[in-house]
């Protein structure tokens, strides 16, 4: 009798924590199918918030503004920020309450760029180097004592140029990773200019060539334009590669 009753009080345990752990568990589902719910709705405000409705003016404004902040970001090589930590402070200082005081901000942002563009200068020269080390190396390359380098395209049998003379020429200009950042090919119309009022490398690549010859120039970034780059295409301390056509001498 005594065993039938513990058998008895041990199945109602059972019974009782069995219907315990059921309530419980359908609570969690319930609390998880809630978390899961609030969690659509913010990704839902998140889409939301980046629609951009050009016809309203505050969104063309803000717009507006990023288009002139991210092309001043990119144009000192900043490729990418936190966005969620620069909306943060630009709110911030909205209202007064920035973290980070404007002086101290300027002094910062002059620090990292300066570092930045450090950084890139010494990647952009030890590519050039490397490339014209290996493109010596190549069948047809010749390379002056300089350090300019050239090969024969099309063979000429004109006059040569000197320092002195004005020139006619069609050209093509690239960086080592084959990117165009100038070319009155593509333009369709040659140009006219002194020979020596172009950077060191053309200087010297023009007074090789006779007139009716093509040459591709490959240029050290010490006859190029060195560490001050040009126009936002050419970086510091970066190697350049031309084709040009010697049309004639003026």
């Amino acid at each position: 009798m005594k065993k039938l009753v513990v058998a008895a009080l041990a199945l109602c345990i059972c019974t009782v924590s069995y219907a315990q752990k059921k309530k419980d568990l359908i609570k969690e589902v319930a609390a998880l199918k809630s978390e899961a719910s609030i969690l659509k709705n913010e990704l839902n405000e998140l889409k939301k918030a980046k629609e951009v409705n050009l016809n309203d003016s505050i969104h063309k404004f803000s717009y507006a503004f990023g288009v002139e902040i991210g092309s001043n970001l990119k144009m000192v090589g900043i490729k990418s920020i936190n966005y969620d930590v620069f909306a943060v402070a630009l709110e911030e200082t909205l209202n007064g309450n920035e973290k980070i005081a404007k002086v101290d901000a300027s002094d910062l942002i002059r620090k990292n760029i300066s570092e930045l563009k450090e950084l890139e200068a010494k990647k952009q020269r030890k590519e050039g180097e490397l490339f014209l080390a290996e493109n010596a190396k190549r069948e047809g390359v010749k390379t002056t004592e300089s350090g300019l380098q050239y090969e024969i395209l099309t063979a000429g049998n004109g006059a040569k140029p000197t320092a002195d003379d004005e020139v006619e020429v069609h050209y093509e200009g690239k960086l080592i990773d084959g990117t165009i950042f100038d070319s009155s090919i593509q333009r369709e119309e040659s140009i006219v200019f002194g020979v020596s009022q172009v950077i060191k490398g053309w200087t010297e690549a023009l007074q090789l060539m006779p007139v009716g010859s093509k040459y591709r120039i490959y240029i050290p970034q010490e006859l190029a334009y060195g560490e001050r780059g040009a126009g936002g295409q050419i970086p510091p301390y970066a190697a350049l590669i031309f084709d040009v056509e010697l049309i004639s001498i003026k």
